[in-house]
Parts: C-alpha cells; sequence; structure tokens
C-alpha cells in the first residue's frame, strides 16, 4: 500500500488529533462533568446535560464516538487502502471537512454580526457568543481545514483518482447540503 511520506503527513496527522482532542468534551459531559461550560458553551445545552438528560446523554456519548471515528479517518487517509475503500475516504474526508469548514464559519459570522450590533442575543448569551466566535469557530474550521487537505493528499495516492475525486464532491457537496437543510429547518 502506497502511503503518504514525510513531512505530508501532517494534515492526516493533525485531523486524527483533532478528533481525539475533541471527543474530550463530550465524554466528559456524557459522565456528569460540566466544569467551565457554563462560560464556553449554549445554557440550554449545560442546563440538559446537569439534568443528566437520557436523550442528550446519549447524543454526547455518540457524538464522542463519531469524533473518535475523525481519528481514524485522519488515520486512514495517510495510505491507499483499496478501490472501495478509498472511495469511501474520500466521501468521508470531503464531507467532514466542508462540514466542519461551514459550521465554524457559521459560528464566527454569526459572532460577528453580533459584536458589529447586527444581530442581538440576550445580554446573558453575549459571553457564550465569543467563545463561539473565538474558540469553537475557529476549532471547527481548523478541523475541517485538516481533514480537507487530508482528503486531498489522500487523492494523490489513489489509482482511480477521478472516480474518487467524484466521491470526494459527493461527500462534500452532500455535507453542505444536509447542513444548509439543517439550518433552514432550524437545526444547527
Amino acid at each position: 500500500m502506497t502511503a503518504v511520506r514525510g513531512t505530508s503527513r501532517w494534515p492526516g496527522c493533525a485531523a486524527a488529533a483533532w478528533g481525539a482532542v475533541f471527543a474530550v468534551p463530550s465524554f466528559y459531559w456524557a459522565l456528569g462533568g460540566t466544569g467551565g461550560a457554563s462560560s464556553q458553551v449554549a445554557p440550554a445545552l449545560v442546563k440538559l446535560a446537569e439534568d443528566r438528560v437520557t436523550w442528550f446523554l446519549v447524543v454526547l456519548w455518540v457524538t464522542g464516538a463519531l469524533k473518535l471515528v475523525g481519528t481514524v479517518l485522519g488515520i486512514a487517509l495517510l495510505r491507499r487502502r483499496g478501490r472501495r475503500t478509498d472511495h469511501l475516504l474520500q466521501l468521508a474526508g470531503w464531507g467532514a471537512g466542508v462540514l466542519l469548514v461551514w459550521h465554524g464559519a457559521l459560528f464566527v459570522l454569526q459572532g460577528l454580526l453580533v459584536l458589529a450590533g447586527v444581530l442581538h442575543l440576550a445580554p446573558e448569551l453575549v459571553p457564550v457568543s465569543r467563545w463561539y466566535t473565538f474558540l469553537w469557530g475557529p476549532w471547527f474550521v481548523l478541523g475541517g481545514v485538516c481533514f480537507a487537505l487530508a482528503a486531498r493528499l489522500h487523492l494523490r495516492l489513489v489509482e482511480q483518482r477521478r472516480s474518487c475525486a467524484v466521491a470526494g464532491a459527493v461527500g462534500g457537496g452532500g455535507a453542505l447540503l444536509l447542513s444548509a437543510a439543517m439550518l433552514l429547518g432550524g437545526i444547527g
């Protein structure tokens, strides 16, 4: 199997590390910890975690597991795996990259609009908005860029570049459409 070599490995390794680091808060909250969350996360989410609402705990465990899947994806993008698997890696890599960049950019844009006075929030939400603007939004964008770069480098390794590129486009486009639809539906 052909692998990404040398310094070109950093996007896949960074994407893997991003997933692992980002899984920690999900598991911490699922296990009952909420320290520091009230100033950094929407109060309604903190309340759900503090009240140990079953469906929300399940969401936390699932999102933590998905973030660990991102860790595996980052590592998997470091080498060619075989025709079918490479197509799935492109689909997932570009899907994750686009979804994370889009999601993070929305956080940053909304926060900047709040800071500029174009959008208004309840006064108690303004400090939380700053965390989303300057920490969570850029963190999502960083993860998305790492996944997209890792997928791009992986594409150079595969034999079926054209069909893998199509799979990546479907993953990225599908992630964008899904996220836009959820946003329009009032979710996310």
